[in-house]
């Protein structure tokens, strides 16, 4: 299978945003090409991250920022994927989300009920809490070493990368969380399908006319086989290494780069 196959079959591409259309700050220089060639041609495209600290139009003031136009019905975060499953699984509960404003404001906006109070509490979310403070901490464990409520975590990612190398995220929390309450939470994010999933329903495309593309084999890579769509993997991600190139061979498709999907779409 080739670029050109994948390119010729799909209709709905899902972009990892970080390593795959830009590096920190930075965007790659054939992002706006790219993007500009898949709405030519009557391509969809959306973008999908782990990264729970930020929502949708989070995401939009940072594209613009970047120098793209972006709207924020195109990103699916793992926040929005976790408030979709908690609307489908347990709509009425009320929530304990150890996570940003960012992250509570989107799930308010998608109608769920909130609160600050362990006594209150129905079920635990974690998310990328960038804003984590030791009463969070305390209120979990109270909740999780005194009964049973469901326990969500929105990603797996034990790190993420900052400007002066990396920081502790949701997975690591999640163990640290673990040590106290010998309780581990269910993941919703990458590499679970549910992402995958939630952005073709929206889209309204098959998993057969679909491609995941990323630059991480253990959650971009993985969550495409598992949700059944084609998958590319990109070698331009910060964290990009022998191991990652080696098990990279599991995609579809191998490529230096997103960029290189431009010229399979000139060839239509």
């Amino acid at each position: 299978m080739t670029v050109n196959d994948i390119v010729r079959s799909c209709s709905l591409f899902l972009f990892d945003l970080d390593g795959t259309l830009y590096l920190g700050d930075e965007l790659f220089p054939f992002t706006a090409e790219l993007l500009r060639e898949l709405k030519k041609h009557g391509k969809e495209y959306r973008f999908i991250t782990n990264n729970s600290s930020k929502n949708p139009q989070d995401y939009v003031e940072k594209m613009a920022r970047l120098g793209l136009s972006t709207q924020p019905e195109e990103f699916i975060t793992s926040g929005l994927v976790t408030a979709h499953f908690i609307k489908d699984h347990f709509p009425e509960k009320r929530l304990y989300v150890c996570g940003t404003a960012s992250l509570k404001a989107e799930f308010a906006a998608e109608g769920l009920r909130l609160t600050d109070s362990p006594e209150e509490t129905d079920a635990i979310v974690l998310g990328c809490d960038t804003e984590l403070n030791f009463k969070k901490i305390d209120d979990i464990c109270r909740v999780l070493c005194t009964r049973e409520v469901p326990y969500l975590a929105t990603h797996p990612d034990e790190s993420c990368p900052t400007e002066y190398g990396k920081m502790p995220d949701c997975g690591a929390l999640a163990r640290f969380l673990y040590t106290a309450t010998g309780k581990m939470p269910q993941i919703i994010g990458k590499p679970e399908p549910l992402m995958a999933q939630l952005a073709m329903k929206l889209v309204g495309t098959p998993k057969e006319k679909t491609a995941v593309i990323g630059d991480r084999v253990e959650t971009d890579i993985e969550s495409g086989i598992s949700a059944g769509t084609y998958t590319i993997f990109v070698e331009s991600g910060a964290e990009t290494d022998a191991a990652q190139k080696q098990f990279g061979a599991q995609a579809d498709v191998v490529l230096p780069d997103a960029g290189k999907m431009i010229d399979a779409l000139q060839a239509l």
